[in-house]
């Protein structure tokens, strides 16, 4: 009698309804209008862990531009999202092929700047200060940021007519 209370209650607990994820959204300010964000993270991926930095300038009126370096300066990434959403890799390596950058690096900006629509799936979590958890099924990548420069930026960064590929 007593092993078949505590099955009944081992199967209620696991029946619990999950509530759907809510989409990401920075606290404001975090991320300025026009600058300069210098990011760290490690992109964890079958079991590896590759260190990453980023460099994201923004600009309310030209979109957003982010360069995914190795620690040693080697661009593996380099995506434009402008303001309509529309996504122009600018650059791109065999660890991150176009395809890949479309898909996961431009969507998980979106999600750490709070840009996406409310349906969007961003498992974005915000750790501490300046500390944000991607996690995704094939993937996770912790983030960092280490330096905010406001200000204007270049207006060839938000450039589309030099992409690598449209």
């Amino acid at each position: 009698m007593l092993a078949a209370v505590l099955l009944v209650l081992l199967l209620a607990g696991c029946a619990t309804a999950t509530k759907p994820a809510q989409p990401f959204r920075p606290p404001a300010g975090m991320f300025p209008a026009n600058g300069l964000v210098t990011q760290r993270g490690v992109l964890t991926a079958l079991g590896r862990q590759f260190p990453l930095n980023g460099y994201l300038a923004l600009s309310e009126s030209g979109g957003r531009r982010l360069i995914v370096t190795e620690n040693f300066g080697k661009v593996m990434a380099d995506v434009l999202v402008k303001p309509d959403g529309k996504i122009f890799v600018m650059q791109s390596s065999r660890a991150f092929p176009p395809k890949w950058i479309r898909r996961h690096v431009a969507a998980d900006l979106e999600c750490l700047l709070g840009t996406t629509p409310a349906t969007a799936d961003c498992p974005v979590r915000m750790v501490g200060t300046n500390h944000f958890v991607v996690e995704r099924r094939w993937y996770s990548l912790d983030l960092r940021t280490v330096e905010t420069r406001p200000g204007p930026q270049k207006a060839e960064f938000f450039d589309e007519t030099r992409a690598e590929t449209k």
